[in-house]
């Protein structure tokens, strides 16, 4: 671990972490009243209550506001982009990814846009959805560091049981809000995520002076620029509509909804329609008719399925030129003129980005289920493959269990032999396992 982190000192005792949680029990329960509430912090307190006031769950994941494509997009037009290298300088030093804790740089909506540091940390906060592109405010999560921070214009430590939400209090946090340095807005927060070591007092002096250090940073390139002649102007650019998404977990009539032009739409799409908008979503390049044929009928179809296509294609035409114009396929290759995104692929971003538990919460099932065009089964297959190996290679036994829960885990051998060796010896849990094990061995 990077010596910058080193200094740990344990600011909750166990019984102070047991007491704040049975007060964090009463409120969520209900009862405001209870006296031990009052003995928690004022400034955790009343975040529990603004957590309360928003329904935000005691065990919610956040939300994924923004998917990788907007994310890259976002994050190069966002005013922190230009000091990154200046938060990983000052605040993971030498090997950042040996540094025991994670660094967050977030917007002032509490969207976190960077996440870098220790790769098991970030395997770990991964699971609870502490990954870019989720939303950390105090309205989606609840009390944490970062979104406490903005709700509070203020640097800010959050203990780990002192976490409005339960799956977050295993870690600790301390983070400090970043302001334009003439407006005096917030642009965003700084936050560092890890055990103990996080919410020392030499850490908030570190995150504080890091904010400020970027806030000067940013006025001194700013008037930088101001002295330098101007570039020519570049006539605006055409807001475009967002993509569209197809919804085919766990569906056989995919759902097509498409944002947009002041007004969404959605659109139930019949098994063949869902079908063909899944592979030329898949095949956003393009795919020629022979190809489109042979992923939708199969190879044994014939001269027939090309004939067969062109007919259906027309069909979908006309059906998306009243759902979704600007998504009419273009012929020649085959390909959507805009693009559209999976929940599939949603998925998969998930799990690229190590939020296991979000990306399972995500999964409704396996793709247009009842499918058995080539391509869809192909697709399928890999999407169930791909979610099954990055849970077993890093989620955590919860995360697992859950899984083995699902129609893709419920009688997968190995997943249950994995869960039985990572649970506790006197886990109540190890009895089912066992039985369903012993059950599937016998078969």
């Amino acid at each position: 671990m990077s010596s910058l982190w080193s200094q740990r000192r344990e600011v909750s005792p166990e019984t102070s972490r047991l007491l704040i949680e049975r007060a964090h029990e009463e409120l969520v329960a209900g009862n405001t009243a209870d006296a031990r509430i009052a003995g928690v912090r004022a400034l955790v307190r009343e975040s529990w209550r603004r957590s309360l006031e928003s329904y935000v769950g005691a065990e919610a994941l956040p939300p994924l506001d923004l998917t990788a494509d907007d994310l890259e997009a976002y994050r190069r037009g966002h005013p922190l982009a230009g000091v990154i290298d200046m938060v990983r300088g000052l605040l993971l030093p030498g090997e950042a990814s040996d540094s025991g804790v994670v660094v967050a740089v977030g917007d002032a909506a509490g969207r976190l846009l960077w996440v870098e540091g220790d790769r098991s940390v970030r395997a770990l906060t991964g699971d609870m959805g502490f990954v870019e592109g989720a939303n950390w405010s105090e309205r989606a999560v609840g009390t944490a560091a970062p979104g406490t921070a903005i709700a509070l214009d203020r640097s800010v430590q959050i203990h780990g049981a002192e976490h409005f939400n339960r799956l977050v209090q295993l870690w600790s946090c301390t983070a400090a809000p970043v302001h334009d340095p003439e407006t005096r807005k917030i642009l965003g927060v700084i936050d560092v995520t890890g055990g103990s070591e996080a919410v020392t007092p030499q850490a908030q002096l570190l995150v504080d002076a890091t904010a400020r250090a970027i806030e000067a940073e940013l006025l001194v390139a700013r008037l930088r620029a101001r002295t330098e002649p101007a570039p020519p102007r570049r006539p605006a650019r055409r807001v475009e509509p967002r993509r569209a998404i197809l919804r085919v977990l766990g569906r056989d009539r995919a759902l097509l909804e498409v944002a947009g032009d002041g007004a969404d739409t959605v659109s139930e799409l019949g098994p063949r329609h869902a079908e063909l908008v899944l592979m030329l979503a898949v095949h956003r390049q393009g795919v020629s008719a022979d190809r489109l044929a042979e992923l939708v009928y199969g190879e044994r179809a014939g001269e027939s399925a090309s004939v067969t296509l062109r007919a259906e294609m027309v069909r979908l035409r006309k059906v998306l030129e009243k759902a979704a114009p600007r998504l009419v396929p273009e012929s020649r290759p085959y390909r959507l003129a805009a693009d559209v995104e999976t929940d599939a692929h949603q998925l998969l971003s998930l799990l690229d980005r190590g939020a296991h538990r979000v990306a399972l919460a995500a999964y409704r099932g396996d793709v247009l289920p009842d499918s058995v065009s080539p391509g869809v089964e192909e697709f399928r297959e890999s999407v169930r493959t791909t979610l099954r190996e990055a849970l077993m290679a890093e989620a955590s036994v919860d995360v697992l269990l859950a899984f083995a829960e699902t129609d893709a885990g419920a009688d997968d051998l190995e997943l249950l032999q994995l869960c039985l060796s990572m649970l506790p010896p006197r886990s109540p849990k190890r009895a089912g396992l066992v039985a369903r094990i012993a059950r599937l061995e016998s078969l």
